[in-house]
């Protein structure tokens, strides 16, 4: 939960490494690309340029470097060479990084191609509820805060969140303490401490937020199969405030 300068400066160098990977996914027509071809350049460019891990590949029995959550999929979707991307779909990458014994995990949801108006509201209010999270991050603050503002800013604009999966402290091992939930109640739960380091992810369904997992076991999909998007980053709490450890090149918190 609490990590050394020493540890967090390692995770903010594997933050950076995986921050590469989503450049690199940034250049690519999704158009056509099959959910497999995906995986399999981020699992080579994670491998082959930047000498790292791709930490999914083995964990709890996980055979592919990253999830691939299209349309539908809220998360843990399983890359196949048979679903291809098309225009006007959403697809989130969910892709984690081991590199000098610790991990980054960090999501992004693409628009492919020309995407409908109500589906790139979604995503723009998704990841919206990701910096408000975000800015919620300091000392003294509690996991009841950061868990409201996603839910409020969500629920303002006509959406729900999912309440199954949540963030999680993260170093050595992908899964660590504290669970940090997308919903909650101000000045309840866990008070955050510097040098506390976890993710935060949160899962934004268009209509209801109950969900189903289908029978391959891995993949999550909305129950009224409508829309969902997600983001994610690692972050660190500061003595002032909170470090984004996965932050893209160019990336601003939006206004």
């Amino acid at each position: 939960m609490i990590k050394q300068p020493e540890e967090i400066a390692l995770m903010a160098k594997s933050g950076e490494l995986l921050a590469q990977v989503f450049t690199r996914l940034d250049s690519l027509n999704l158009i056509g690309m099959s959910t497999m071809q995906v995986n399999d350049l981020v699992d080579s460019f994670i491998v082959n340029e930047l000498k790292s891990r791709p930490a999914s590949k083995g964990q709890y029995g996980y055979a592919y470097a990253l999830n691939s959550s299209r349309n539908k999929v809220v998360c843990h979707g399983v890359p196949s060479p048979t679903e291809i991307l098309a225009n006007g779909d959403i697809v989130n990458f969910d892709i984690t990084l081991e590199a000098n014994g610790y991990i980054a995990d960090s999501s992004k949801t693409y628009l492919v191609g020309e995407v409908a108006a109500p589906a790139q509201r979604l995503v723009a209010v998704t990841y919206e509820a990701l910096w408000k999270d975000i800015n919620a991050v300091r000392p003294g603050a509690r996991l009841g805060d950061i868990g409201y503002a996603i839910e409020r800013h969500a629920r303002k604009n006509g959406y729900s969140v999912v309440r199954e999966y949540c963030g999680h402290g993260i170093g050595r091992e992908m899964h660590e303490a504290p669970e940090v939930l997308h919903w909650g109640k101000p000045k309840t739960g866990l008070m955050l401490r510097e040098d506390m380091v976890f993710t935060i992810e949160p899962m934004i369904n268009q209509g209801k937020h109950t969900v189903e997992t289908e029978d391959d076991g891995w993949t999550v999909v909305t129950s009224d199969g409508k829309l969902s998007a997600q983001f994610e980053h690692t972050v660190a709490v500061t003595r002032n405030g909170v470090r984004v450890l996965t932050l893209r090149p160019g990336e601003k918190k939006p206004a």
